[in-house]
């Protein structure tokens, strides 16, 4: 306990992670040896917080009060690796700032032994082209990294999803924007895919695999979605919209299998908005099809911001016809479309001479044709 105490006292020398070699060395073998594994170790009373935990936290930079609102259990641990997981991240290339902020928004990450972060940098790396790429996904999103403890399982992940021929770039997605993928059983994982093989069976396709591996890049939270909400989903849209198999087929293989993971209430009423909308704006039932077909992602859309979207395009003069031709101009905001439309009737623009391609243009190319449109002559 004198031993211990020593280092911890050692521990509040200020630049902490610029420290010699011989001592990084040593304070690394203490972390190990202090280690708590997952949610099951020593803690302190219900009601105590670990006041030399507090200390350390405080020296590396980490904001205690988020830990608090996060993960209080985390400061109640009577054995944890902060000082291992700091060497650790430091050895990697993360800066000070970089591990307080992890520490702060993922409290669990002190929980970690160094032999474990070891062998999970190892398959990032497996995924990962550098050290700095997994450093930089830590900065942004903790969690990806540190929210399973479970290496094995996620090492299986990996290895079926490559299986499926899923690329780096899929792979990096999943890994940085649905860590959750890897936290699912592999038996859990296998389900999805089959289900997917399953309904493309049922639709007449003929290639199976490379529909469902179609679907998990399109979709990259399909795998921490319940095969019951999906197989509604895709009931729904084929009911919606009266579609056959082949046209479901086609769909699903396309940009519909990004509304897939939608709740199914909110899946409906979408639909039921637009359905009304549109009507409402003299359109058929058939011109909603083609609208849903072309741009399924306006199902995403709520109805109140739909509304005010198309209700903000049709006063500057747009007509909704020209919306259902292109109808990615909804992708923006309505205070963009706003702004778009004042510059555009600032210059007299003809939308109905010149269409409407200019408000689904990026903002750089948008301001260089308002400034030329703005040099021409007036007539």
């Amino acid at each position: 306990m004198a031993a211990v105490s020593g280092i911890r006292a050692l521990i509040k020398v200020p630049n902490l992670l610029i420290l010699q070699q011989s001592f990084r060395l040593t304070l690394l073998q203490l972390a190990s040896t202090r280690h708590c594994s997952g949610s099951n170790g020593p803690k302190l009373a219900s009601d105590t917080e670990n006041k030399s935990l507090l200390e350390n936290l405080s020296l590396l930079g980490v904001d205690v009060k988020m830990v608090r609102q996060r993960q209080p259990g985390v400061l109640r641990k009577a054995f944890t690796n902060e000082m291992g997981l700091a060497q650790f991240l430091q050895e990697k290339g993360a800066s000070r700032q970089i591990i307080a902020s992890i520490v702060s928004r993922y409290p669990r990450a002190i929980t970690r032994s160094v032999e474990h972060l070891e062998q999970r940098w190892r398959l990032w790396r497996n995924v990962f082209n550098t050290d700095a790429e997994i450093v930089s996904i830590l900065g942004r999103s903790p969690e990806s990294f540190f929210r399973s403890s479970d290496n094995e399982n996620l090492e299986k992940n990996i290895a079926f999803l490559i299986s499926l021929g899923l690329n780096s770039k899929d792979l990096h997605r999943l890994l940085t924007t649905a860590p959750r993928t890897f936290s699912n059983s592999l038996e859990l994982n296998k389900q999805m895919v089959e289900f997917l093989e399953d309904i493309c069976h049922e639709l007449g396709g003929n290639d199976p695999e490379q529909f469902a591996k179609s679907v998990i890049s399109k979709n990259l939270y399909i795998l921490i979605r319940s095969t019951k909400r999906v197989k509604a989903n895709i009931d729904n849209l084929k009911t919606f919209l009266k579609l056959s198999d082949a046209e479901l087929l086609a769909l699903l293989q396309g940009h519909g299998a990004d509304i897939l993971d939608l709740s199914n209430e909110y899946l409906k009423k979408n639909f039921k908005n637009i359905e009304q909308k549109i009507i409402l704006l003299g359109c058929k039932k058939n011109d909603m099809k083609k609208l849903i077909i072309n741009y399924p992602m306006i199902l995403y859309i709520g109805p109140s911001t739909l509304n005010s979207k198309l209700d903000c395009l049709l006063k500057g003069g747009i007509t909704i016809k020209q919306i259902l031709e292109k109808p990615k101009v909804l992708d923006y905001s309505k205070q963009n479309i706003t702004e778009r439309l004042m510059e555009l009737q600032r210059v007299g623009y003809d939308f109905e001479k010149n269409g409407i391609n200019i408000l689904d243009s990026s903002w750089k190319r948008f301001a260089a044709k308002i400034e030329k449109l703005s040099d021409l002559p007036e007539e």
